[in-house]
């Protein structure tokens, strides 16, 4: 399937531009990438800084986006979209959320659930979201979280190999050790998923499982 559109993506940390970009490569698809991670940085480090300055914040950043002739805008930073208030969004162009198409595979699947983080600062905001996504669609969610803990810190710092081998450990061990549905939540956990995957044999649900089919999917609405 073949689509000459463009997509515009928001992300809070570079490293997410080589996930969407392997993601979409077989596609006749314009990406333009749009990063900002001084937003997060502010939200997680500075008390003063207030969410009502954060959503406005957010809101300039997707007009500005949307001014720039893409189709739809794609947020991959699960923090970006928790600060999103539908009722506030002024744009003229689908805004994809990344987690959405993620959630309802979760929500799909009935089995005991496990989902995985190595950044604390994004749980509350994605399973609020997951928990409001459910109930939304008269689902009881049978989900536990477990956060990989010290391992986030490797992405900041830009040790991507050592990040992605204690991601890919951590997941071993999980499978190991439990017989629940796993899956990770965040786009940098993707490739230490992966690696997991094809050691053990084992399925690991994560993001990009279903964002490429949500995202042509709307795109060819337009």
């Amino acid at each position: 399937m073949k689509v000459t559109k463009r997509l515009a993506c928001l992300h809070s940390h570079y490293s997410n531009i080589e996930y969407i970009e392997k993601a979409f490569s077989g596609y006749e698809l314009e990406l333009v990438h749009f990063v900002d991670p001084g937003l997060m940085h502010r939200v997680s480090h500075h008390g003063d800084f207030h969410p009502s300055e954060a959503e406005k914040k957010v809101r300039e950043q997707l007009q500005w986006i949307a001014s720039c002739d893409a189709e739809a805008i794609l947020i991959t930073c699960t923090n970006y979209i928790a600060l999103l208030k539908e009722e506030q969004l002024d744009v003229s162009i689908p805004v994809i959320k990344i987690d959405e198409p993620f959630f309802e595979y979760i929500c799909s699947n009935d089995e005991p659930q496990m989902v995985l983080f190595t950044n604390p600062a994004t749980v509350k905001g994605t399973m609020d979201r997951l928990t409001q996504y459910a109930e939304s669609q008269g689902k009881k969610l049978n989900a536990e979280v477990e956060v990989i803990e010290d391992t986030f810190e490797l992405m900041m710092q830009g040790k991507k190999e050592e990040y992605k081998q204690r991601v890919s450990s951590s997941l071993r061990t999980y499978l190991r050790e439990t017989s629940n549905v796993i899956s990770v939540a965040q786009l940098s956990m993707v490739d230490g998923a992966k690696q997991a995957e094809a050691e053990t044999g084992k399925r690991i649900i994560q993001p990009l499982d279903t964002l490429t089919s949500a995202v042509l999917k709307q795109l060819n609405r337009n």
